[in-house]
């Protein structure tokens, strides 16, 4: 077996920013050929982490250590773009941009390449076809890869490991997000059962500790020092403390709004062309396509910030929009959180006789009583979106417009809000590249196609996705499909599988179960039952090992059993 070869190490890592600690003696190691993901809540210090290992900001103590010659390549998360990208599309220059860290742009193909890749929030911005493009790269590729992004699809589909920073420590996953999620939550499950146990503890040892001094001159120092530990220990909020989106919806009538014959075009490009269509009730629809073919533009449209040059849209008297922005708010410098929300009103109704301050409102979206204090600048990226997220919804708006809601939203944030458009009594226009969000959240899609071609799709994405798949017609390489080929005639026989490829199957379906067997043995080592770090490497590159031929044999196996 291969030893591993470490491109980084990173020990014994602290970092403060003011008075708030970001993480605490936190170490960890990026070997060759990992795919590596760091998942934490916004204002955590994800970006913060990958700044400090850029050289870009400093830390309170710690030691960093990388390969010699190693040839790193950054894209951080915001990004200054060369003057010649102006008159690009935000997704166009992203994608230029992430060829040019890849060492995959035109002229730099085994030039370039970087040894590790770190990447800030890759998806972002990003249409559906780059984003698989990206993954597909990523997938196959044998560079090493350090990042942070919420897209759960890109997360199980490319990482082969997961770091996880949480009250201030790091946790370490060996495998996908798919089981980052189950062994998170066991250990959750654990955590919870021990504090449990110090609460009791503390209560017996709070009581002697509330005794006279005279009761308690003579005992042991050491039980003294002892409470403080358990004290703290007792304290630690373990329990997932999730965004809360209870939100009261106004009433909504049957007429929402229904676009006449509206037709838009910027010189020779087309946005819309003589399109008609009739809003439903609770409708929540999907826009898809790739960067440039008008999304945006349509919601500007159908908001009234630009004028159709034919055609208009009718709105419902009833109609209530709440408007999430792609580009954010503007804040005014100065300004505190609890100020902003005040603005709109002092208290918010959440139907039922309900009612929440200001201040509890912002409890409910994780903004502490002392965070709410702070101004807004102090806020990180994620945090302002989650702070605009909970002024659209405070307005109690009926039809919502939510473009691009995924960046910069961490996964917890995600997660509630979905479950929230699933039971939103109201119309829903979503415009976004996170797949993942889409097949929860919407039922139908509009796929834009440039120049007015606007398909309206039966399904959410992967539906989308897989009927575009199955119905793909051959190509002769310069964009005309082949004919159709007719469908066999009745006497025609069907291919059936050779003596050997029989053989291949059921030497499959025996390898499969043995290597899931070895798998779960695998898991259960990481999780907990090895301690000598040579041990933990080793069953690492095994785990990765066995998850690749697994994959393999899956595939291979798929391909026979349907012939």
């Amino acid at each position: 077996m291969a030893a591993l070869t470490p491109y980084l190490l990173v020990e014994d890592l602290t970092k403060s920013v003011g008075s708030k600690l970001l993480f605490e003696h936190i170490s960890f190691a990026v070997n060759k050929g990992e795919h590596i993901a760091l998942i934490a809540r916004n204002g955590i210090g994800k970006s913060t982490l990958l700044d400090i290992l850029m050289g870009r900001t400093d830390y309170d103590s710690g030691k960093i250590t990388y390969r010699n010659d190693l040839k790193i390549a950054y894209l951080p998360q915001v990004i200054d773009y060369p003057a010649e990208l102006a008159t690009w599309s935000g997704g166009q220059k992203k994608k230029r941009m992430l060829e040019r860290v890849l060492g995959c742009e035109e002229g730099q193909w085994e030039t370039n390449i970087p040894d590790l890749v770190i990447l800030d929030e890759p998806t972002n911005h990003l249409d559906l076809g780059t984003v698989q493009w990206l993954e597909e790269y990523l997938r196959k590729s044998q560079i090493t890869l350090l990042m942070v992004t919420h897209d759960r699809y890109f997360l199980d589909r490319v990482c082969t490991d997961i770091l996880e920073l949480d009250q201030h420590g790091l946790y370490a996953y060996h495998g996908n997000y798919s089981y980052y999620l189950e062994k998170r939550a066991e250990r959750i499950d654990a955590q919870n059962a021990e504090t449990a146990k110090f609460r009791n503890l503390y209560r017996t040892e709070l009581d002697w500790m509330r005794r006279m001094p005279q009761a308690r001159a003579h005992k042991a120092q050491y039980r003294i020092d002892n409470f403080y530990e358990i004290e703290r220990k007792a304290h630690r909020n373990i329990e997932e403390t999730d965004v809360k989106l209870q939100v009261q919806s106004s009433y909504i009538g049957n007429k929402i709004f229904e676009a006449k014959s509206v037709s838009k075009a910027f010189d020779t490009r087309v946005i819309l062309d003589q399109f008609s269509y009739v809003f439903s009730r609770y409708e929540k629809l999907g826009i898809v396509g790739n960067n440039g073919t008008g999304k945006s533009t349509f919601i500007k449209l159908l908001l009234g910030e630009l004028s159709p040059d034919s055609g208009h849209f009718d709105i419902g008297t009833t109609v209530r929009f709440g408007y999430y922005r792609q580009t954010g708010l503007d804040f005014a410098p100065g300004k505190k959180v609890i100020d902003i929300v005040r603005d709109i009103a002092e208290t918010i109704d959440l139907g039922n006789g309900d009612k929440l301050t200001a201040g509890q409102f912002l409890q409910h979206f994780l903004f502490s009583p002392s965070q709410q204090y702070d101004y807004v600048e102090k806020l990180s990226g994620g945090e302002r979106q989650r702070l605009h997220l909970c002024m659209v919804l405070m307005r109690n708006p009926n039809f919502l417009i939510l473009d691009e809601p995924t960046n910069d939203l961490d996964i917890p944030t995600l997660q509630v809000l979905e479950e929230y458009l699933r039971q939103f009594r109201g119309c829903l226009i979503v415009v976004s590249h996170d797949r993942y969000f889409m097949d929860k959240v919407v039922d139908h899609l509009f796929v834009f196609h440039g120049q007015g071609q606007i398909d309206d799709f039966p399904g959410n994405y992967t539906q989308y996705r897989q009927s575009q798949l199955a119905a793909a017609p051959a190509t002769d390489g310069v964009g005309k499909s082949e004919p159709a080929k007719p469908k066999a005639q009745p006497q025609e026989r069907a291919r059936r599988l050779s003596f050997k490829e029989k053989q291949e199957l059921a030497a499959l379906e025996e390898q499969m179960p043995l290597l899931e067997k070895e798998k779960a043995e695998l898991e259960a080592q990481l999780s907990g039952l090895l301690s000598s770090p040579d041990a933990i490497a080793s069953a690492s590159a095994r785990y990765r090992e066995v998850q690749e031929e697994l994959d393999t044999c899956e595939l291979r196996w798929l391909e026979l059993s349907e012939i």
